[in-house]
């Protein structure tokens, strides 16, 4: 054997050592995750069972809380998806916290200086020890290039993805057991549904993916000419999969009406703007902005709106999309028929779906429905629990038909109950449904007729 082979056989030897011992460390965190997690429900449990009998809900949004990032996520999930859960979980699931104490300004040194490969004082002018946002997965403090340029730096918290993964395939499991035990649970695919949030947690995690977002937005509005919106652009010399740094905006949150009438005379005139934005990406952009609460939407010192923090984002299909909103229309009008059929659009099967059938179920709703106004189907505040229960119930009859409707719906109905809060700040006057300002579906119109995804 030369030289040359020896040294090459060693240090394969040195990766494949390497690689085990990552592997065992890897393995006994997981372990421990789990063994945590473990304590936490007992915990929550025993006391319980000692006397502490605060309703179930409450009991479980604290215990979401108490075990961090992956949970506190998906209460917020909860919270969003009024199609998905019992009305009590989802009320209680919106006081789900995604705030956590502050990281020390030295690991945020140490991270940034270890993914850039340089000094702090070397990548940036100044950075402001005092974060602008703590929160589950990541840390934000604003900063200045040496060319003068604000920006704010992202800095991903240790651990998170690790900690996401050991999570995630714990409650996979938990759910395959579930499955296996409840055959009747099968058709709402509690597994199918945890690895779509999976994918989507995981993919917050990539700040470089967040980057990419970040271009894909921008080109976006140059390509449709949308000069009154702009989204944040990364800096790439100081961006990895652990460490975002991105343009900074003074502004606003578009929710702060007494704020806003100092940058403009016509708020509502912005929440459309910001609207149409928005339902044009729907088909025009490779996604959607799926987390549009009051902290992520701003009206800038210039003028324009700025959309903010693309971590988690959403793709749709063309008939998705139609099919939603013919859903919301039907269910205005009372129609069971154009109802069965948007379900059958929206929702996701391999089996072949018998829509007479699924109008005949549907239309066991039908005094409830002549009762639902189409709008208060988006408002977060109004009609709520006969709201929710009516959409639990399609949810149920579609799933006895073998729909399952897919991450995207929750993720769309989560948007529109933002916007609802928007306009009841900003223009309670105006109707999303029947006002000609707002365009839902001139970005369809555009497209060519097409069953394949656009995404």
């Amino acid at each position: 054997m030369t030289k040359e082979s020896t040294l090459k056989a060693a240090r394969g030897d040195l990766t494949r050592e390497r690689e085990g011992l990552a592997l065992m460390r890897n393995t006994a965190r997981g372990a421990l995750r789990v063994m945590e997690t473990v304590g936490v429900v007992g915990r929550q449990g025993m006391g319980w069972l000692l006397g502490d009998r605060d309703e179930l809900p409450v009991r479980l949004r604290r215990t979401f809380e108490s075990l961090g990032a992956t949970y506190i996520k998906l209460g917020q999930f909860i919270a969003s998806s009024p199609s998905l859960f019992p009305e009590e979980y989802v009320s209680e699931f919106q006081k789900c916290l995604d705030r956590t104490p502050p990281m020390p300004f030295h690991y945020i040194r140490d991270t940034v200086e270890r993914e850039l490969g340089q000094p702090l004082s070397a990548l940036y002018e100044w950075v402001d020890p005092q974060p602008l946002a703590s929160a589950s997965i990541a840390q934000v403090h604003a900063a200045r290039l040496h060319n003068g340029a604000e920006v704010v730096i992202k800095v991903q918290r240790p651990g998170v993805r690790h900690v996401l993964l050991t999570d995630f395939n714990f409650l996979y499991f938990s759910a395959r057991v579930v499955e296996s035990l409840a055959p009747g649970l099968s058709r709402s695919a509690l597994s199918g549904v945890i690895e779509e949030l999976q994918a989507g947690m995981l993919e917050e995690c990539d700040f470089q993916q967040e980057a990419r977002n970040l271009e894909a937005f921008n080109r976006f509005l140059a390509e449709s000419a949308n000069t009154a919106v702009v989204a944040p652009r990364p800096v790439g010399t100081h961006t990895t999969a652990r460490v975002l740094t991105m343009e900074r905006f003074h502004g606003v949150p578009l929710t702060d009406l007494e704020v806003l009438r100092a940058y403009t005379d016509d708020p509502a005139g912005t929440l459309i703007t910001a609207l149409n934005t928005w339902f044009s990406s729907l088909m025009l952009c490779d996604f959607f902005h799926a987390d549009l609460h009051a902290g992520n939407l701003m009206l800038l010192e210039d003028g324009r709106v700025g959309f903010i923090d693309f971590g988690m984002v959403g793709r749709i299909r063309r008939e998705t999309w139609a099919g939603m909103m013919e859903l919301f229309e039907a269910i205005g009008h009372g129609d069971v028929d154009g109802m069965a059929r948007a379900m059958a659009m929206v929702g996701m099967t391999r089996e072949e779906v018998d829509v007479a059938a699924l109008a005949r179920d549907i239309g066991a709703l039908q005094e409830r429905l002549t009762d639902v106004d189409a709008s208060s189907l988006v408002q977060a505040d109004r009609n709520d629990r006969e709201v929710n229960q009516l959409l639990t119930d399609l949810v149920r009859i579609g799933e006895g038909h073998g729909i399952r409707f897919p991450r995207e719906f929750a993720l769309l109905l989560k948007q529109f109950l933002y916007f609802d809060r928007y306009v009841q700040a900003l223009a309670p006057e105006l109707d999303m449904f029947s006002d000609g300002r707002v365009d839902m579906f001139g970005a369809l119109d555009q497209l060519p007729g097409s069953d394949e995804p656009l995404h």
